[in-house]
């Protein structure tokens, strides 16, 4: 048996790779549309709430209505730009591990590819080559462990943007909503 590609499977490579990228464009592709559409309703709300706002403005009758006023549209703007904030996060996010669960797959199925060739190449290994096919098993282990390393530490490493995404949300949205609260007391 060889341990060469068939031109068949060279086309059967080919034609899974050409999928794959494909199938990653497509991901990018819904994730900026999710953008596009999230920056959308942020200017349409932004447009509504100036003409509002506008309206409110032209209907004060004296300064302290205009402080007042002015309070009432201060801590609203800082929850939306975290809240906008946060939901760009999660796409970007969710774009991430969508790509990052197409790369897995196409990693795994390299891994089993090489398994399966270093075990057709260790059937059909001459006598006296122990020790080499011993060293190649070695190697094919350790890029194997390796990987599932470098996952665990990328995934450890998401969980904890997402933690301190979270945490410096839940900071922002007191800190705008304390100010609003001293003035009006």
């Amino acid at each position: 048996m060889s341990n060469f590609m068939t031109a068949e499977q060279v086309l059967a490579a080919n034609k899974a790779n050409v999928e794959t990228l494909f199938g990653l464009t497509q991901k990018a592709f819904e994730g900026v549309e999710k953008l596009v559409e999230l920056n959308l309703q942020v200017a349409k709300t932004a447009m509504s709430e100036a003409a509002e706002s506008t309206r409110a403005a032209l209907s004060v009758k004296d300064a302290q209505e205009l402080v007042a006023l002015q309070q009432s549209l201060l801590q609203p703007v800082a929850e939306k730009a975290v809240s906008y904030g946060r939901h760009v996060y999660e796409i970007a996010a969710s774009t991430n591990a969508a790509v990052a669960q197409v790369a897995e797959a196409q990693i795994a199925d390299a891994q089993k590819k090489i398994v399966a060739v270093v075990d057709t190449a260790v059937k059909n290994a001459p006598a006296g080559t122990e020790n080499a096919v011993t060293l190649v098993k070695s190697a094919v282990a350790a890029a194997n462990n390796a990987f599932e390393s470098v996952q665990k530490a990328a995934k450890q490493a998401t969980d904890m943007a997402q933690a301190n995404i979270h945490a410096m949300t839940q900071t922002a949205v007191k800190a705008a909503q304390a100010p609003a609260k001293g003035r009006r007391g």
